[in-house]
């Protein structure tokens, strides 16, 4: 049988010192994605419905990084050090081109990878996220997503009040649990302390003529929630206007987690997107 999300094997790869866990999902398609994860997340946090089902077109790749989940290493404290072992990464294992898939900060990542090409890309998805320079609303969303006592954080963290909303995000905590063995642990200050630092810096950093986005020549689908309150849609725009090739999907009545609170209409923009 096929693995799936839930059900794969973690492997291990040294790259830099550090060994990197990671699972491999889907056949062995000529097409690889790699996927790029959110503040503090780990291959757990990531939706078997979007994983599974990208798996259909295509060999996905969902890693910790350095210091993350099931990783050794130290978490780096900033976005370039991030990305130059998720380079490492895909030279390691020699994938060749790939393309990413980078949620929240994951897609901070994957714009550094894109622009610097040490690594092969063919295509980007970069879904709840920033520019250089972006405005961002990390440390408020999260205190007051923790105050509200959610019986899950990622409630008020990635889904609208609304009843729909908050539904969608019911049911992708109990997609995101399925897993009961061999679950990443979370490591707490020692990976949310350094990502904060990075993805603050990454906001703050100035880039007034936006050369940072227009030194991306990769094929780069932009999708975004209408009500992200983190990384404000504003941000969705930017990228859109600036990156050469970009196209951008707003999903309505959604938060920072559209991806995971439509996972089937994603799934079919992110399939298309990868096979034209």
């Amino acid at each position: 049988m096929t693995a799936t999300l839930e059900t794969a094997v973690t492997e291990f790869v040294d790259v830099q010192g550090a060994r990197l866990a990671y699972r491999r999902i889907g056949h062995r398609y000529a097409r690889k994605l790699v996927l790029l994860q959110h503040f503090t997340g780990t291959i757990d946090d990531w939706d078997p419905a979007v994983v599974n089902a990208l798996a259909e077109v295509s060999e996905v790749f969902v890693l910790d990084n350095a210091g993350v989940g099931a990783s050794g290493g130290t978490t780096p404290d900033n976005v370039e050090d991030m990305a130059g072992f998720a380079e490492g990464f895909i030279t390691a294992l020699g994938l060749g081109e790939v393309d990413l898939l980078g949620f929240s900060l994951g897609g901070f990542l994957a714009q550094v990878m894109a622009a610097r090409r040490h690594v092969a890309i063919g295509r980007m998805v970069v879904a709840g996220s920033a520019p250089m320079g972006g405005e961002e609303h990390l440390l408020k969303v999260v205190a007051e997503a923790f105050e509200r006592k959610a019986s899950d954080v990622r409630l008020p963290l990635f889904f609208t009040p609304s009843d729909r909303s908050q539904s969608a995000g019911k049911a992708f905590v109990e997609r995101a649990l399925a897993r009961t063995h061999d679950r990443d642990p979370d490591k707490g200050d020692s990976v949310s302390v350094p990502q904060a630092k990075a993805i603050i810096s990454w906001c703050a950093q100035p880039d007034p003529d936006h050369q940072a986005m227009k030194a991306i020549k990769t094929p780069t689908l932009i999708v975004h929630g209408s009500d992200d309150t983190m990384f404000p849609s504003d941000n969705a725009y930017a990228m859109f206007k600036n990156i050469p090739d970009a196209t951008l999907v707003l999903y309505p009545d959604s938060g920072h987690g559209a991806l995971f609170q439509q996972p089937e209409t994603f799934v079919a923009h992110v399939k298309t997107f990868l096979e034209l």
